[in-house]
């Protein structure tokens, strides 16, 4: 009878044990799923800083290049597009088109003397030059809390609980063409 109650409350305490240890794995992956939240909110505030900025300069632009309006036009379709994105692959593949069409707006700029040297053209353009930094500090982040989210809900034994509760693998933030990795080329 004596080691029928001790192998009980070894049993108890061993499903208290576990029961503790299921609960802080639960916790920590509920961290990790917050940390991504928090650094996605932090790469769509810079990005959205950024969707800001290029209305003013196409209208820097536009009072230089009027006969470059299929790349104003351009530029102002793809803002839109990448800001209406609904999840993280449509955003990044808007945003490499995106970047693509800055590229773009920058090169038509070079052929306007007057434009590169316009006070307002060199404020947007450091502006933007400050921002793209930003954004790719914040995409840094991003894949940075990713990577630690998926590496959490994929090792044994948290993987038991991620399963259990739902907790799925996050994509990464990556462009979808080499061109749209580089930052736009706003220097003169």
């Amino acid at each position: 009878m004596y080691l029928i109650l001790i192998g009980l409350i070894s049993l108890f305490g061993s499903a208290v044990i576990l029961g503790f240890w299921a609960v802080a794995k639960y916790n920590t992956l509920i961290s990790f799923s917050a940390l991504a939240k928090e650094a996605w909110s932090g790469v769509d505030v810079q990005l959205q800083r950024r969707y800001d900025l290029i209305p003013n300069l196409v209208a820097t632009v536009k009072q230089y290049g009027v006969h470059e309006k299929d790349v104003l036009e351009n530029i102002t379709k793809f803002r839109v597009a990448a800001m209406n994105a609904q999840n993280l692959q449509e955003k990044s593949a808007q945003e490499s088109a995106f970047t693509g069409t800055l590229k773009t707006l920058f090169a038509v700029a070079e052929n306007y003397p007057e434009l590169k040297a316009n006070e307002n053209f060199l404020q947007l353009q450091k502006s933007l030059e400050a921002l793209e930094s930003e954004i790719q500090i914040a995409r840094r982040y991003y894949n940075g809390t990713i990577r630690n989210y998926n590496i959490a809900i994929q090792q044994f034994p948290a993987n038991i609980i991620a399963k259990t509760t739902s907790f799925t693998p996050l994509s990464f933030f990556e462009l979808n063409n080499a061109e749209g990795r580089n930052n736009p080329r706003v220097s003169f």
